[in-house]
C-alpha cells in the first residue's frame, strides 16, 4: 500500500491538477456563478428580488422563488420569456427546462 502511495506522491504537479479540479467540479461551479450574473443582468429588478437560481443539474436550472405569490406571477406571465432569454445566452442545451419552487 505504501509503494501505491509513493507512487502516486510521484506524479508531476501538472498532471494532477486537471484530476484535482475536475474532482471539485470547479467548472460546474463556475458555470452555476455565471448563470446567476446572466438572470441579474438580463431579467427585471423586481423578479430577481424575489426569484434567484441556485442550481443547475442535466439542464434543468432550479430557482427558488420567495413566496407563492411571486411564484404564480412568474409562471403565468414570465415563464416562458424567462426560458428564452436564458436559452439566447448559454443554448438550449445548457438550459432546457427550469424548475420553480418556493424555497
Amino acid at each position: 500500500m505504501d509503494e501505491l502511495a509513493r507512487a502516486d506522491a510521484a506524479r508531476p504537479m501538472e498532471t494532477m491538477v486537471p484530476t484535482v479540479l475536475k474532482a471539485l467540479r470547479l467548472d460546474v461551479r463556475q458555470g452555476d456563478a455565471e448563470v446567476v450574473s446572466v438572470w441579474n443582468s438580463l431579467l427585471d429588478p423586481n423578479l430577481t428580488a424575489h426569484a434567484q437560481p441556485v442550481n443547475l443539474w442535466k439542464g434543468t436550472l432550479f430557482v427558488n422563488v420567495d413566496s407563492s405569490v411571486w411564484l404564480s406571477e412568474i409562471i403565468r406571465y414570465h415563464r416562458d420569456e424567462i426560458l428564452e432569454r436564458l436559452q439566447h445566452s448559454f443554448g438550449r442545451e445548457r438550459i432546457r427546462k427550469i424548475s420553480y419552487r418556493i424555497g
